[in-house]
């Protein structure tokens, strides 16, 4: 590999070690000043709650909603309404209404879809999601129907009142 190679690839390489460090000032003051993310229970206690389960088949969707993990292709396996909550681990918010989420389930007809906000960009960008607690209703072929930020209030019944 020659000089100008090698001095190439170290200075992409050191974009990209800059770019994955990136935070705003909101970030950062929000990240020194939270308690690190836990999966264990705030009560020892208290059992872990359920992971999200897998995405209902077109063929088991039924009146009772569903929270699940998002995937590729699982908007148009799904039949119904469906909403994309874009979700940090990080992200107080976040948390509140993914606990809200598994203990009341999603509101009836309605799966939800618990998309990660920081790995997956190209569904921010596809939404013009900007802010995590953001809840994106899609048709069944994902195209979009309606938003709602539920950062203010990231509860079920907020989710309920937002779909349209």
């Amino acid at each position: 590999m020659n000089i100008a190679k090698r001095t190439a690839s170290a200075a992409l390489l050191t974009v990209a070690l800059a770019l994955a460090g990136c935070t705003t000032a909101a970030d950062a003051r929000s990240a020194t000043a939270l308690p690190p993310p836990t999966t264990a229970p705030a009560d020892p206690s208290a059992a872990p709650s359920p992971p999200p389960s897998s995405p209902p088949t077109s063929a088991s969707t039924s009146a009772v909603g569903a929270y699940v993990d998002f995937s590729d292709g699982a908007i148009e396996a799904t039949a119904g309404p469906k909403a994309l909550f874009f979700h940090a681990a990080w992200c107080p918010q976040c948390r509140t209404l993914d606990e809200d989420l598994r203990a009341e389930g999603a509101p009836d007809g309605l799966t939800v879809f618990k998309v990660d906000y920081d790995a997956r960009t190209d569904l921010r960008q596809k939404y013009g999601v900007t802010l995590q607690t953001t809840v994106v209703f899609v048709d069944d072929a994902g195209e979009l129907i309606s938003s709602s930020v539920l950062y203010d209030d990231p509860s079920v019944a907020s989710l309920a009142a937002a779909v349209p």
